[in-house]
């Protein structure tokens, strides 16, 4: 091949190469400017909106309580033992069983005794058919009067040895004090007790109380018969009951007053010694604004909520999404919070009654976020909890 003829095939092979790298570098500028454009697109659109749940802040009247922590007493609870000492002959009760007032529990073994009052019963018998002789003589004056004085005192005699051995015969016999529910068994048929070894517990079924401590600045709207609501931990039953007594010392180490309260006997009734929740039920009633708790974001910096408000116009970003749902914002705003009641929570600073506050969906958000409102799937917050129990 000539020289002329070479170069001419260089020329169309660097014309082709020339050609493809042409219609490459016009591909990918065509790629790139769509991109541009797209993303002049999404600047003005501005971010898409998160979808939340919202609920509006309430004007409500609460109740105003004193919360503390309490435990359970009895209003009557004892150890039953024996007075004195002597063998089991027969136990008459069962653990945990409800018992009358004088029910016997516990006989102790009382033979020599019951003997021994057979004895007495029948010198005192013969005493009194002597003493019924003696004044037949006497009325003739068969005998005298000191004779007479003589049977009288015999029969006396008779009759308090009687008595005391019926009486010690009884103390064998352990009875239930008063009505209540008794504790577990310590004794066995045939165990010889010592004075003063329990058999087993005994508490009433009158009622209960409930002991718990204030502190000293709270004494002053404490009184004896406000109304207190009990909550036993692990469950939500409430119970209610008066309170009876309040100490009139302050502890000098914690500076709080010692209170009992009194509930009534309830269907379940609390074990002594179990802890529990009382709130004191005040007279004076608080205005409050409430959100749902769910509405609360905790930080170390403070709490906050989101408070959902329109777009001003002329504002960037989308005004509706595709489907047509207004686009809001979602303004945060720092709050001081107050009690809690069941779902809710108490504001005293920061929102304001008919303000919306997003209630779910609150995590992802950010100061002026644009959010889309969505509460068909928002779960409906209670004033007082009422558990299903499964």
């Amino acid at each position: 091949m000539s020289t002329r003829g070479r170069w001419k095939t260089y020329l169309l092979v660097v014309f082709g190469l020339l050609v493809v790298v042409g219609l490459l570098g016009g591909i990918k500028g065509a790629q790139i400017g769509k991109l541009i454009a797209m993303g002049k697109q999404f600047q003005a659109s501005g971010p898409p909106p998160e979808t939340v749940a919202t609920s509006v802040a309430q004007a409500e009247t609460w109740e105003t309580t004193l919360a503390a922590v309490g435990s359970i007493s009895g209003l009557r609870s004892v150890t039953v033992s024996n007075e004195v000492p002597g063998a089991i002959s027969k136990i008459r009760f069962e653990s945990g069983q409800v018992v009358r007032e004088g029910q016997v529990l516990v006989e102790l073994d009382a033979e020599v005794e019951r003997a021994q009052l057979a004895s007495a019963e029948a010198r005192r018998d013969l005493a009194e058919r002597t003493l019924k002789r003696s004044k037949v003589l006497a009325g003739g004056n068969a005998i005298s009067a000191s004779q007479l004085d003589e049977v009288e005192a015999q029969l006396k005699s008779a009759t308090t040895d009687a008595e005391a051995l019926r009486a010690q015969v009884e103390r064998k016999i352990i009875r239930a004090p008063f009505r209540g529910r008794l504790g577990i068994r310590a004794v066995n048929v045939g165990q010889y007790l010592n004075p003063g070894t329990m058999i087993t517990t005994l508490d009433s079924m009158d009622g209960t109380f409930v002991d718990f401590a204030l502190p000293q600045e709270d004494l002053a709207t404490v009184k004896v018969g406000l109304p207190v609501r009990v909550t036993m931990e692990g469950t939500q039953e409430q119970l209610m009951g008066t309170i009876t007594a309040i100490d009139p010392t302050i502890d000098s180490t914690t500076r709080s007053a010692k209170i009992r309260a009194v509930i009534p006997e309830p269907a379940n009734k609390p074990r002594p010694g179990m802890f529990v929740n009382v709130q004191v039920i005040q007279k004076a009633r608080q205005a409050v604004v409430a959100i749902p708790l769910t509405a609360l974001l905790h930080a170390s910096y403070g709490d906050s909520v989101f408070v959902v408000e329109d777009k001003p116009a002329g504002s960037p970003g989308m005004a509706t999404t595709p489907d047509g749902k207004p686009v809001k914002l979602a303004r945060q705003q720092f709050v001081r919070t107050g009690a809690a009641r069941g779902d809710f929570v108490a504001i005293t600073k920061g929102v304001t009654a008919g303000q919306v506050v997003v209630s779910a969906g609150a995590f992802k958000l950010r100061n002026n976020s644009p959010v889309v409102i969505d509460n068909t799937a928002q779960a409906t917050p209670q004033l007082a909890l009422q558990p299903q129990n499964h």
